[in-house]
């Protein structure tokens, strides 16, 4: 079998790295799913031509990727891995880690998904995928005391979003929208926007998700994707006054904004 070549692949990439990208291409063109073993080195080296060197230094980079796992002793050898949902979530969340995101860009997000995976949803979730949400919601049924607790229900209301994109038949729909949750809730923690107890946020979120579950259970698709939409724009409203009032009382003494 001739070399693959890797002509097509940008300049800018280093040797190792257009192999790489290469053999992705490689198993996906043969199926290969999770599990699958790929050829011995020696196979790798006379199928694209390469140097030693340089097919270890591949293999690394689609390690570092979560692409393929190396195994050693008996049974051994280079197989197909599934990168996880974590480990996608926090790469992802590592690129963003710099790019300041803002209340705002999380709900423009938010408001444009989570309504249409509501309504996809009405009258199509499982007694035990219902009783499953409302077992999160159990986690806030009654306000805060202090600010920990004000910490863990702003969390756990997250939770409650996360868990019904799981019941989404759309991967990609169902981890955006995880993905968003997992920010928020990182947001949520890293400028302590819990410190402040907020009595509507709690209400107002509580009451929503109650009539979004009465929704999905009767099947009422248009219901639910009103109520998941007010739902979105009420929460933005307050989280983003939340920050306004936090930042404002941290301010440096005489600062204004």
């Amino acid at each position: 079998m001739p070399p693959v070549t890797t002509r097509s692949t940008p300049e800018r990439l280093s040797r190792p790295q257009q192999v790489a990208e290469a053999i992705k291409s490689w198993v996906m063109a043969n199926g290969w799913g999770p599990g699958a073993r790929l050829p011995s080195e020696a196979d790798l080296i006379a199928r694209f031509g390469m140097a030693k060197g340089t097919i270890r230094e591949a293999i690394r980079i689609l390690e570092a990727q979560g692409l393929v796992k190396s195994r050693t002793g008996p049974g051994g050898g280079v197989f197909v891995h599934q990168v996880s949902d974590a480990r996608a979530t926090a790469l992802l969340g590592n690129y963003f880690y710099f790019q300041q995101l803002t209340i705002d860009d999380l709900y423009q997000i938010r408001a444009a998904l989570e309504p249409e995976l509501a309504a996809s949803l009405a009258g199509k979730l499982t007694e035990g995928e219902l009783a499953a949400l409302k077992e999160v919601m159990s986690a806030y049924v009654r306000p805060a005391e202090d600010a920990e607790e004000e910490r863990a229900q702003h969390i756990a209301s997250l939770r409650f979003h996360a868990l019904l994109a799981e019941f989404s038949d759309n991967p990609l729909l169902r981890f955006l929208i995880r993905f968003t949750a997992t920010m928020l809730s990182d947001i949520t923690v890293s400028r302590r926007l819990y410190a402040q107890p907020n009595h509507e946020l709690w209400s107002s979120g509580l009451a929503y998700q109650s009539r979004l579950l009465e929704a999905l259970r009767a099947g009422e698709g248009e219901t639910a994707r009103r109520v998941m939409a007010e739902h979105m724009a009420n929460a933005q409203r307050l989280m983003r006054l939340q920050e306004s009032v936090l930042t404002q009382r941290f301010l440096p003494e005489g600062r204004v904004l």
